[in-house]
């Protein structure tokens, strides 16, 4: 005789199945912000946070980018009215990677749409754009490729935060540049197309120069013009 499968312990099944694959595939991600989750604790520290300060800005706001600036951006005795938009134009990409996953996060629970909202990074909007999936993809997938990173992150700015007071210096050793590597392994990918790869060009050039020459809001004048420069090169070529 044929066994009868429970169409609900199939559905908790292949839910569990996806989300720890979502979970193993977000791994190699964790692992390349080791040092820049260290660095954000130790900014928090330095910036005057104390340590519960700093614990709840990484499970809080959960925004490496924008914990980054902000905190150099204090170190530096930037107004609020200056960390607040800059703040707000960086992490701005947020709205597009809202409104790419929109079809397929709008059909579900408001129990699911809320923890992948939240769990929604650069680098999970990447995974699920890395391969073509997007009809296989799940919402165990995003939660558990989200939650993986997640506690990642908060695990290593809880060692930034206790290496601050026990290792002097730590911005002597560079390790900003995890940023630079981990988006420069976010965006290679992405590039599928001339209006991209303009936009990207653009961006890079700009803010090069602009951070040469010192001007402050380099980095959100770079985007902003690599995305005009992205959408005009596609009006151009008619790229659909």
């Amino acid at each position: 005789m044929s066994k009868v499968i429970n169409p609900i312990c199939a559905d908790k099944a292949q839910s569990h199945s996806s989300f720890t694959r979502g979970a193993v595939e977000m791994l190699p991600l964790c692992i390349s912000v080791i040092p820049w989750g260290i660095l954000a604790g130790s900014m928090a520290v330095q910036a005057g946070l104390t340590f519960w300060q700093s614990v709840g800005m990484s499970a809080i706001v959960f925004a490496g980018a924008a914990q980054l600036v902000a905190l150099g951006l204090t170190l530096s005795g930037a107004s609020l009215f200056t960390i607040l938009v800059s703040v707000f134009f960086i992490t701005s990409q947020h709205f597009i990677y809202g409104l790419t996953l929109r079809e397929f996060v709008s059909c579900l629970k408001a129990k699911l749409r809320l923890p992948i909202g939240f769990l929604l990074t650069d680098e999970l909007f990447a995974l699920s754009e890395s391969k073509n999936k997007r009809a296989a993809l799940t919402p165990g997938y995003l939660i558990g490729a989200g939650l993986a990173f997640y506690l990642s992150w908060n695990v290593f700015s809880l060692m930034g935060i206790l290496m601050a007071s026990a290792v002097s210096d730590l911005d002597k050793y560079h390790l900003d540049y995890s940023i630079v590597a981990t988006f420069i392994t976010l965006v290679v990918p992405m590039v599928k197309n001339i209006s991209t790869l303009v936009g990207v060009a653009v961006s890079l050039v700009l803010s090069m120069i602009l951070s040469y020459c010192h001007f402050d809001g380099a980095i959100v004048v770079a985007g902003l013009s690599g995305m005009f420069a992205a959408t005009a090169a596609s009006v151009l070529r008619k790229e659909p």
